[in-house]
């Protein structure tokens, strides 16, 4: 069965149960400080659990990408090295918010393993929780019982908290599960071993296929459990894993999941799976990590040097290393395997095929960056090697190789092996340790739990329409960190302050108390569909009837800068063309930034263009056209663009400007002439076909226009004031040209006087005219001289000594090529060695090289020790 038909199969099943099927939610994560990615089938569904949200269905059912790379739920060391373990993977999930519980999940799961997909029923144990004593919880005694009619009870193994009570968190939802696990041995290895003790003990072909998670507690901060109102189904199917079962094979990576990808690595590389062991864990990561990478991408994470951007760099660079150092491969070639994979998946996921050109070309541009780190790394590492004393390369300095590099560990102990020595692991895993604590200590938060003073089902957003208000408040809870010290989150019955989100910084304000009292409201954020409230202190009295006022300038210009990145858009798809998309933004009321798709740098005059473009419909005036609470396809039928990464409910809310029509929650002007103005400031690239653009509006273009005309003036009154200023500059430029061309002359007489001074300093040691001292040249010029030198003098040995500065000092070394090719001179070990005596490196070739320093008072003995290198 083809892994298409595996997942068709499971979908229309649950379909013919009356589940709601639902897409794959994106990859990457928004709304949650908990989580960067989606780590299982049920996270997209969070808000439900937590009852903060109503589903569209009671009971829903999907085919979820899924990312496991850090955190609690971390499989990245087993990729490659096992069969069955992946950063990617999809789970095929069912769901019930509060309607069917263990009976129906058990009796379905069941129905559907052994009867649809025709799984022998003898291959198959199950597992069910057995209760820990310092809960408080009981063996799942219900489980087990509604287990009994279906499996031999010898098949029903315990299971303990570890492995059988499943939690999203530290806090929230969770309950007790019942695992679904598969033996697909050889009869030869059943008989010699029995499967029931292998459950849970990573044997590649005994592993869990399915887990049925019962929520029915909520863990609090203090870590005790308290039963939720109402009691939910989660169950979570690993794809691949089924697929390795129904297709016959032992190994996720031989099922048609997977073989695509492996054929295209080998017709690229030339590597041979299944001849050699490294080379086969090499291409499983490369076709494991090619897929979260991409998928990744395609849902709106672009790989960068923090945060989520960074997971996504480290297991691209995770998969260049693999085949840079096992299938050889010193140029791009990864981002070739992403054809493949689009065509293979593109119809269950069609944002991978939307997307493919941009996938494509930030994978390509990733793998040409880092492998040219990779040859830095080498160069580097060639001389931590050379000033290593004795044969154990310094695993402090092998961490700096990692930390500003990013070269791997494993890699710099394959090279150093190569040349005889080995790296110092402690001190590499001291200096890893000491990063993860300075990280932790940063991030490091304290959560209590949340004080509830009413009831509220849902909390409603009135601040399209309003931003002052009387609300009360409904929960808070006390959050410390190490940052910002204590904080308090607030929730309130309804509010007027918009939380961050589409780009758009969130509302600041105040609370003011019947007394007068004051509580600033310092942030607003959305998570998990609760709209909270940051504030450095609690309301004396929280059960009284606050007045809430939402900042109101800083709202406004916050929706002047929203409103300009709608029209932005609009003009970046007229004048460069209807490619361009919209890829990320940041909405202040400071200013705007805008990242879209474009695969080559914007000119002057295209930007020119956009921002007249801009300014043309501020001038129309044209004025708001909003729709709420439409359904989405109506709104997509209307025209509105649906913007890159971002999860949209069944309803949604479309904003229209003249032709420019968008879905967004964002708050914005009654009529574009309220921006005033649209001024670019800057643009630039930030990814692999990614583009961003720098604007103001408003009150920040008149302080734009001001500063400018300051610097305008200033310039003139150095001027003198002319009646011409643009012709003043022209002459000065004129004339400073005229100056450089001047002093360039000076130079070279200089130089071309000092060469026969320098001839005559020339000492001739064994064979080797030789000269060391202090000049006082420009570097180009040193350069030039000593080409020159080196074209009229054979066998010549200089060092050259310049001092710019008091804090720099500079050293060149030109050695001619027959010395260093027939001798085995060297001027850039040279200089490095040489340069440590003025604080500083460099490097070059063996006949011309360079080191900077900051040391001066280094430059006699530099000198002197030059002679060193030819007696």
């Amino acid at each position: 069965m083809k892994s298409q038909d595996i997942r068709a199969k499971f979908l229309h099943f649950f379909k013919s149960k009356q589940h709601t099927i639902v897409p794959s939610a994106p990859m990457v994560l928004k709304n949650d400080p908990t989580l960067m990615f989606t780590n299982s089938g049920m996270a997209p569904f969070k808000e439900f659990f937590l009852g903060n949200a109503t589903p569209k269905s009671n009971r829903i059912s999907d085919s979820q990408k899924c990312l496991r790379v850090s955190g609690k739920h971390n499989d990245l060391e087993e990729v490659g090295y096992d069969t069955y373990h992946h950063t990617m993977f999809e789970m095929l999930g069912n769901w019930s918010f509060g309607d069917y519980f263990k009976k129906e999940a058990i009796a379905w799961a069941w129905e559907l393993l052994t009867e649809v997909y025709q799984i022998d029923k003898d291959i198959l144990y199950v597992t069910v929780f057995e209760g820990d004593e310092k809960d408080g919880t009981k063996m799942d005694q219900e489980a087990y019982d509604i287990w009994k009619q279906y499996i031999a009870e010898d098949r029903i193994l315990m299971g303990n908290k570890k492995d059988n009570f499943w939690e999203m968190g530290e806090q929230g939802p969770c309950g007790p599960c019942s695992e679904i696990h598969v033996d697909i041995r050889s009869a030869k290895e059943k008989a010699t071993i029995d499967g029931k003790l292998l459950i849970n003990e990573d044997h590649p072909q005994v592993v869990e296929i399915w887990n049925l998670v019962f929520m029915q507690y909520n863990r609090k901060a203090n870590g005790s459990l308290v039963e939720l109102p109402a009691k939910h189904i989660d169950t979570g199917m690993g794809f691949e894993r089924l697929c390795m079962v129904l297709q016959g094979v032992q190994s996720n990576y031989d099922t048609d999941v997977f073989t695509p990808l492996i054929r295209e690595i080998g017709t690229i590389t030339g590597a041979k799976y299944g001849k050699d062991e490294k080379i086969d864990v090499a291409i499983r990561v490369i076709a494991d990590h090619v897929r979260a990478v991409a998928f990744a991408i395609a849902d709106g994470q672009l790989p960068s040097n923090n945060g989520a951007g960074y997971v996504i760099r480290r297991i691209l660079r995770r998969a260049i290393r693999y085949g840079f150092t096992f299938l050889n491969q010193k140029e791009p070639f990864i981002y070739k395997l992403t054809e493949t994979l689009s065509l293979q998946m593109g119809k269950a996921f069609p944002e991978i095929k939307k997307q493919g050109t941009l996938v494509h070309n930030v994978i390509k541009e990733e793998e040409a960056s880092f492998l040219r780190t990779l040859d830095q790394g080498l160069l580097l590492l060639d001389q931590v090697i050379e000033t290593t004393k004795g044969t154990v390369v310094s695993g402090k300095r092998a961490f700096e190789l990692y930390d500003t590099y990013g070269f791997p560990l494993d890699l710099t102990q394959l090279i150093a092996r190569e040349k005889g020595y080995e790296v110092n692991e402690d001190e590499f895993n001291a200096g890893m340790k000491a990063q993860k604590e300075r990280s932790r200590a940063a991030s490091a938060s304290e959560t209590g739990d949340w004080v509830v003073l009413q009831e509220d089902d849902v909390e409603e957003f009135i601040g399209y329409d309003i931003l002052t208000t009387n609300i009360k408040l409904t929960r808070y809870r006390k959050v410390t960190t190490k940052k910002d010290g204590d904080q308090y989150q607030l929730v309130f019955n309804m509010t007027p302050f918009y939380p961050e989100g589409g780009g758009q910084v969130g509302d600041v304000g105040y609370l003011e108390a019947p007394n007068g009292d004051m509580t600033y409201i310092l942030d607003t954020k959305k998570e998990n569909n609760v709209i909270i409230h940051f504030s450095k202190n609690l309301p004396k009295n929280v059960n009284d009837t606050f007045k809430a006022v939402v900042n109101k300038k800083f709202r406004e210009l916050s929706a002047n800068n929203h409103s300009a990145t709608h029209l932005l858009h609009q003009a970046l798809r007229t004048v460069l063309g209807e490619h361009v998309e919209q890829k990320g933004s940041l909405v202040n009321p400071k200013h705007l930034r805008f990242d879209f798709s474009h695969f080559s740098k914007v000119t002057q005059d295209e930007l020119q263009d956009i921002e007249d473009f801009v300014n043309a419909r501020i001038r129309e005036n044209l004025p708001l056209e909003e729709k709420r609470n439409i359904p989405m396809q109506q709104a997509i039928d209307e025209g509105a663009i649906a913007l890159f990464g971002e999860k949209y409910g069944d309803s949604v809310r479309s904003i229209r400007f003249g032709k420019s029509m968008e879905l967004c929650g964002g708050t914005h002007v009654k009529q574009t002439g309220d921006i005033w103005y649209f001024k670019i400031k800057s643009e630039s690239a930030i990814a692999a076909g990614i583009r961003r653009i720098e604007a103001i509006t408003n009150v920040a273009v008149g302080d734009y226009f001001e500063d400018v005309e300051r610097n305008f003036n200033t310039v003139k009154q150095l001027l003198k004031n002319p009646k011409d200023v643009s012709k003043s500059i022209s002459a000065l430029q004129d004339e400073n040209t005229q100056l450089k061309k001047q002093v360039e002359q000076l130079l070279k007489d200089k130089a071309k006087n000092m060469k026969t001074e320098l001839k005559n300093q020339l000492q001739e040691i064994n064979g080797v005219q030789f000269l060391a001292t202090k000049v006082d040249l420009d570097p180009n010029s040193i350069k030039n001289l000593l080409f020159e030198l080196g074209g009229e003098i054979n066998n010549l040995f200089v060092v050259f000594a310049t001092a710019p500065t008091k804090e720099k000092a500079m050293l060149t070394c030109y050695i001619s090529k027959e010395l260093a090719n027939e001798r085995g001179y060297d001027a850039g070990k040279v200089v490095r060695e040489l340069g440590k005596l003025i604080h500083g490196g460099g490097g070059g070739q063996n006949f011309f090289a360079t080191a900077g320093g900051k040391n001066p008072g280094g430059i006699p003995k530099a000198l002197d020790r030059a002679k060193e290198y030819i007696v």
